[in-house]
Parts: C-alpha cells; sequence; structure tokens
C-alpha cells in the first residue's frame, strides 16, 4: 500500500473518502449527553459499534495549536503554533498566530496533494483557513479552503471555489451562533456530493460550548444537528474520525460570576507597574462569548528580575494549578521555548486568568463564564464510525486522528 511520510509519521494513502472532524471545544460528555436523550443515532452507533476513545489535546488547550496539532500530526514543539495569540520576539508585538509565516511544518494537506490526492477543508473561523490551506495550491475539484465566516469571499484563486453560499444553500451565518459550524456540515455534505474529495477536513467553532453544559437543550439541538450531518457522510461510504481541539469547563462562582485570577494586576502589585508583561494565548478576534478569559498564561520578565523567586509567588496564588519555568513548560507540554516567557500559567479547573481587569471586557457574557486552555481541557473524545484494533495502554492524542482514519480504520475495513 502506497505511503507518504510527514513529520515523523506515514500514512497510507486513502482509498475511500476519509472525512476528519474536530468539533472546537467538546468534552466526551456532549456527545454522551445527546446520546442519553436520543438525539443522536450516528453517535450512539459509533460508540457501540465504531471505534471509542478518549484522548488527550495539547496544552495550551486552545483553538490553534491544536487544530495545526491534528493536521501536522505533531505537537506544536514541532509546527510552532503555540498559541492564538503572542509576543512575536521578532518584533516585541503581541500578536495573532494566524500567519503562516509562523508555521514550522508542513500540513498533511500539502502531502496529499503532493501525492496526487484531492482535499477539502472547510473551518468555521476565518483565523484558521490560511494555516490549515498553507502550501496547498487550491485548484477546482482538487482542492478547497474556505470559512463559513466568509463563505461570501471565496474565489477560485485563493479558496479553489466560489459561490460557496449558492451551492450550500445558506447565508453567511452569524460569527455567534450555532450556524457557523452548521455551516460547516451542510458544505462538507454538499462537497461529498459533488467533489468527493479523498480527505477532507470540517474544524467547529465553540460558542455553543462557551454558553452551554453538556446535556442542557440547547447543546443536545446542537450534537444532533452535527449527528444528522455525519450520519449522510457515513452513508455516502467515507470513513469518519472525530476528535475535539479542546474540552471546556465552567470558570465562575457560585453567584455565575467569572472566576478571574487577574495576573498583570498582581504582578503589577508586586513587582511595580508594567515590570512583568503577561500574555494570554486564548485572545482571538471572538472574544464575546469567553472575554479573553482562558485557563493559560505567559509572563515575560526583564533579566533584572529572579524568574525563580517570582514563579514562586505566582504558584501560591489561589487557582493556580502550575507556574513552570520555560523549560519546565516546553518539556512538558511538548511547545516551542522560543515562543515562551519566563513563565508560564495555568490555571486549576474553574479558574480562568486574566490580565487587568480594565483590560477585558465582559459584557458580552449573558451566561456564566465557561472556558479552556489548561490541563483541566485535555480530555477530548476521539471516535470512528468504523470499528478497529486500538491499543487500551496506549496514550491517545488528538493529533492521533488522521493515523486512525488513514492507516487503523482504512486498514480494518479494507482487511
Amino acid at each position: 500500500m502506497a505511503k507518504l511520510e510527514l513529520n515523523g509519521r506515514s500514512y497510507a494513502l486513502p482509498a475511500v473518502p476519509v472525512v476528519v472532524v474536530c468539533v472546537d471545544g467538546s468534552e466526551p460528555g456532549y456527545i454522551e449527553g445527546a446520546i442519553a436523550k436520543g438525539r443522536a443515532p450516528f453517535f450512539k452507533r459509533c460508540l457501540a459499534e465504531g471505534t471509542n476513545l478518549t484522548a488527550e489535546c495539547v496544552v495550551p488547550s486552545f483553538t490553534n495549536p491544536n487544530n495545526l496539532s491534528i493536521v501536522t500530526g505533531a505537537p506544536p514543539s514541532v509546527h510552532g503554533i503555540s498559541g492564538n495569540y503572542f509576543l512575536d520576539p521578532d518584533t516585541g508585538r503581541e500578536v495573532m498566530m494566524n500567519d503562516p509565516k509562523f508555521l514550522r511544518a508542513p500540513t498533511l494537506f500539502q502531502a496529499l496533494r503532493a501525492a496526487g490526492k484531492t482535499v477539502a477543508i472547510v473551518t468555521a473561523k476565518d483565523k484558521l483557513r490560511a494555516l490549515l490551506g498553507h502550501g496547498v495550491k487550491m485548484e477546482t475539484g482538487k482542492a478547497v479552503c474556505f470559512s463559513s465566516e466568509k463563505s461570501d469571499k471565496t474565489t477560485l484563486a485563493e479558496n479553489g471555489i466560489e459561490n460557496v453560499n449558492a451551492l450550500v444553500g445558506m447565508d453567511v451565518p452569524d460569527v455567534y451562533s450555532a450556524g457557523l459550524s452548521e455551516f460547516v456540515f451542510a458544505a462538507g455534505v454538499k462537497l461529498m456530493e459533488t467533489m468527493r474529495p479523498d480527505v477532507m477536513y470540517l474544524s467547529t467553532t465553540d460558542y455553543i460550548q462557551h454558553k452551554h453544559a453538556p446535556g442542557t437543550p440547547v447543546a443536545d439541538d446542537f450534537y444532533a444537528m452535527m449527528d444528522s450531518y455525519l450520519a449522510r457522510l457515513d452513508a455516502m461510504g467515507a470513513i469518519i474520525v472525530l476528535t475535539a481541539d479542546h474540552g471546556m469547563n465552567a470558570k465562575h462562582d457560585a453567584a455565575g460570576r467569572p472566576d478571574v485570577l487577574y495576573l498583570q494586576d498582581a504582578l503589577d502589585a508586586l513587582l511595580g507597574k508594567a515590570e512583568a508583561r503577561v500574555i494570554l494565548p486564548i485572545t482571538d478576534p471572538y472574544v464575546v462569548h469567553h472575554g479573553a478569559l482562558g485557563s493559560f498564561a505567559v509572563v515575560y520578565l526583564p533579566a533584572s528580575i529572579d524568574a525563580g523567586a517570582v514563579r514562586a509567588k505566582i504558584a501560591a496564588m489561589p487557582g493556580v494549578e502550575a507556574a513552570l519555568s520555560k523549560d519546565e513548560a516546553a518539556k512538558r507540554f511538548e511547545l516551542p521555548p522560543d515562543r515562551l516567557g519566563e513563565i508560564v500559567v495555568v490555571s486549576t479547573r474553574h479558574k480562568t486568568i486574566g490580565t487587568s481587569v480594565e483590560r477585558h471586557d465582559l459584557s458580552g457574557l449573558k451566561e456564566p463564564l465557561r472556558s479552556h486552555g489548561g490541563v483541566s481541557e485535555q480530555k477530548v473524545p476521539l471516535i470512528s464510525n468504523k470499528r478497529c484494533v486500538v491499543d487500551a495502554a496506549h496514550r491517545y492524542r488528538n493529533f492521533d486522528a488522521f493515523d486512525l482514519a488513514l492507516n487503523r480504520v482504512a486498514a480494518e475495513v479494507h482487511a
């Protein structure tokens, strides 16, 4: 069987269509909750007759580093995307990590196209599109990459497809809606009907999960919607593997108020104004539903300050699970050390980290805060519509998704 090599891993070339789905912010309980209500027959069959694993995402448990891990089959130490947002050491500026110049490894889509296979990439948020499609020449019927958010802006030259809204039969969804993710699945079904790509990658948004816990009516509606589209892809003969970029947890106190450690304020009081610089890698253009509050932060310090002493002070703060040196964090979380500050801080399960009180607009939070970023959001589903042999002792990661689909599941299907 023909294989390709990528980032230290070997993949079999697909013989039938393969669909890998990244459900943003999905802990296993969401799927289980929808099944329990009788809302998700496709998922019920996957868990009973297919492959049902619990995997771990990479930390920080944010969108960009995990999506890029999934599509490179490697941790951030290899592909270089350490967060949604970081302090660029070349410029000293805080920037989004959505520019392909920050990517240090090729994606599976590049390798598949070089091997003559067709690919389709659909993401809800446009912030991911350039990274996911980097290095892939967009060609109608051979390679397409577009987002729900900018579906009305697609061109043949940039996206390999045009008139996406007419194809899907949906208008551009509101960025803060379940519709942004539904568009991804609807587009996936239409692409499978018309293009039938060898490999398709579908990546959603976590708007619903930020607002609604597993088993709640809105969450069940969302997973029922997803279930119906995936059942259609299954009926068209696709191997489907589904995982998530991260989980989600409640991050509020008993009164429903966000439970926040404002770390910049705390360090200003400890060291003096602006001596330390706190960066929140959760930061992205879509902050209404989380207020840029997550459970992972990076602290930059001048050489004149004893980082070890500051780290000890941070570790003693209420709600801090770990305060690690750059080298400790890089080793433990498989991160690129040159894209970290002197201290990496991870909060406990129900705590978030902010910078300064005045820098966070929480007016958009209409429900008690749910967010992610820490070790407590690492558990994610890794499931398939087909059964395969798995190793019960193996530590599965969300970036094993393509290995599962192309190597393990496909081998069983064709055995």
